[in-house]
Parts: structure tokens; C-alpha cells; sequence
């Protein structure tokens, strides 16, 4: 009888303390569920290594946190401590401790942005990884011209490697993943162009595909333009015509150019002085963007051989097939402006 009494009182203490674990583990529940004081977006920055104690910190010296050891034993009890993912997260009015730990778990980072600008060479782009206040720098002392072997890529010079575009980035993201993740990007797009390559044309590789690409970026921003642009090019390499194009003097003048070309400009023969040298220059003269890839790759059927700025400063040019016809309109356009 002694014995089935006992017993008796031990299920009701372990029932009792069911009980009461149940009802603590629901008002923590409760508790973590409660929206925090915040009206408008806030940030919670976890740094790397952090435990359950590193964030309860942070957020008591932030006024969200009241009871910080409830937060590390609940954090603890259900595992979550192991599964912190650093970064740096964004609350938004009706968020809540519990909504925070699952984005801290599933790594709901804050992303920033970067956008890789079409027509930028490559000290542009290296410029404004400096200026970028969440990237972090590495390649301060990286000349870059040793920039590729940085990357461990098979190609020497970077310029034009890199693919325009928007890319997101955490706070903290190096300037080095990030050239790793744009050069990738550009040699898959170059890939996938070159594959889809009209017939017959003078290039005989992805990379000469890049360098006329560059061209082309540089000499039109007017999207439908690009296709007879390139076009012209391809017309003129056909029959051993100089390119005679400017940006390609331009390049080669480097920093020394002070914002105009002059007739002497033309005359100084440089590796990429398309005036003086035929074919192509030896590497691209900035980053060429997707369409340009494409563009240069199919060209429009065409017989010009010539075009020129129009004098309404648009960025669209005229296009001609003969020089008499280009002088003609070099004569309207440029000389009487």
C-alpha cells in the first residue's frame, strides 16, 4: 500500500513539473513572440564566432533585451547557440526576438548592393571597391596588372573581365570575392555568347569577342545601336580597314587624358591607337556589358562602313557606306556644331 502511494505521489510531482515546464516554456515562447520597441528599421550586428551571450549583449545595449539570461538558456535548451550565423540583421516594426533568432539561424543577413557600371576600366571599378563602405579592402598593394594572378585566372590583363552588373553583398564582403564573383560571371556570358556566334566572322577567340565588345560599349550607350556599330567593325576588319576609332586612342592616352582628342592624338601611335595599328587592340579598353558581348558576336548585316556622332547630342550616330557619304555628314554633325 506504502509503495502504490508513493508512486502515486511521484507521478502527480512529475506531472506537476510537466506542468510547470510547459507553462514557463510557453510564457518564454510568449515572451520571445512579443514585438520589440522599435518603429522603423533597425540593425543588429553579430560578428563572427558569436554565441547566444555576444548577441544577448548586443541587444541588451540596444534596449531590446530586458532578461538576456533567458534569452542564452532558451537559445541553449533548444540548440539554437550552435547554429549563429554572423552578419548583420535588419528589424522591422512588429519583429520580434523569436522572428530574429530564425533569421540569425537561416543566416537573413542585410544585403547591400554594388553595381559594376558598363564602360568602367578597370581602375574605375577598383576605385569604387575602395569607396564602398561595406566592402572591405585587400588589394590595396595589388597593382593591376597583378590583378588576374590575384584571382589565380587564366587571363593576364583585367581589364574588360569583369561583368557589369548589380551584385548583392553583405557588410564585411571582400573587394576580392566580390572581383572573383564578377569575373566568373563574365567569362560564363562570354562562353554562352561565343557559342551562339554568327558564322564567318574575323574573331578567332572568346577574348578577341571581348576586346571588340569593349569597343562597342564605349561607343554607344543607344542599345538598338549596338548591333550595326559592331556591324561596321566587322566590315572593316573583313577588308583590312583601320578601325579609327576613338576610345580606343583614348585608352592608350590613359591618365594623361585631359578630356579632349586632338589631331596629334590620332597621329601617336600607341598599342591601341586603332588609327595607326590595324585589327584589334591587344586587351579590351573597358567592361562590356551583356549586350555588347552579344553584339559583337552578331552583327548586324550591313554595308556601312562608317558612322558618326549626330549633332543633337543624343548618342545616336549616323550611318554611313561610303566616305564621300560619312565626310558629308561628318560636315553637318561635327564641323558646323
Amino acid at each position: 500500500m506504502l509503495r502504490t502511494d508513493l508512486m502515486r505521489i511521484l507521478s502527480i510531482a512529475v506531472l506537476f513539473s510537466v506542468v510547470i515546464a510547459a507553462t514557463a516554456y510557453l510564457s518564454v515562447r510568449s515572451w520571445l513572440s512579443t514585438p520589440l520597441p522599435i518603429t522603423d528599421g533597425h540593425l543588429v550586428e553579430l560578428p563572427a564566432g558569436s554565441s547566444s551571450s555576444r548577441l544577448a549583449r548586443e541587444l541588451v545595449d540596444q534596449d531590446l533585451l530586458e532578461y538576456p539570461d533567458l534569452l542564452r538558456v532558451w537559445t541553449r535548451i533548444n540548440g539554437i547557440d550552435t547554429r549563429l550565423k554572423a552578419g548583420e540583421y535588419e528589424l522591422q516594426p512588429g519583429d520580434s526576438l523569436l522572428s530574429l533568432l530564425e533569421k540569425i539561424q537561416r543566416g537573413d543577413t542585410r544585403h547591400y548592393t554594388f553595381t559594376l557600371i558598363e564602360g568602367w576600366n578597370i581602375r574605375q571599378l577598383l576605385a569604387a571597391l575602395r569607396e564602398h563602405p561595406q566592402i572591405v579592402s585587400t588589394l590595396d598593394r595589388v597593382d593591376p596588372e597583378m590583378l588576374m594572378q590575384t584571382l589565380d585566372s587564366d587571363y593576364a590583363h583585367p581589364e574588360g573581365m569583369f561583368l557589369p552588373d548589380t551584385y548583392h553583398i553583405d557588410k564585411g564582403t571582400r573587394d576580392i570575392d566580390l572581383l572573383k564573383r564578377a569575373h566568373e560571371d563574365l567569362l560564363e556570358i562570354l562562353e554562352e555568347s561565343w557559342a551562339q556566334r554568327d558564322e564567318g566572322l574575323p574573331l578567332k577567340r572568346p577574348y578577341d569577342a571581348l576586346i571588340l565588345a569593349s569597343i562597342i560599349e564605349k561607343e554607344t550607350a543607344v542599345g538598338e545601336e549596338r548591333a550595326l556599330i559592331s556591324g561596321v567593325f566587322h566590315n572593316r576588319l573583313n577588308i583590312g580597314m583601320r578601325l579609327q576609332t576613338d576610345p580606343t586612342v583614348i585608352y592608350g592616352i590613359g591618365e594623361a587624358y585631359d578630356g579632349d582628342i586632338r589631331f596629334r592624338d590620332l597621329r601617336t601611335d600607341t598599342p591601341y591607337n586603332t588609327y595607326t595599328r590595324h585589327g584589334l587592340t591587344p586587351t579590351p579598353i573597358a567592361m562590356p556589358g551583356r549586350e555588347a558581348i552579344m553584339a559583337a558576336v552578331q552583327p548586324a548585316e550591313t554595308e556601312y562602313l562608317f558612322f558618326v556622332a549626330h549633332s543633337d547630342r543624343s548618342g545616336r550616330h549616323i550611318f554611313t557606306s561610303t566616305l564621300a557619304e560619312h565626310e558629308a555628314q561628318v560636315d553637318i554633325h561635327q564641323r558646323r556644331r
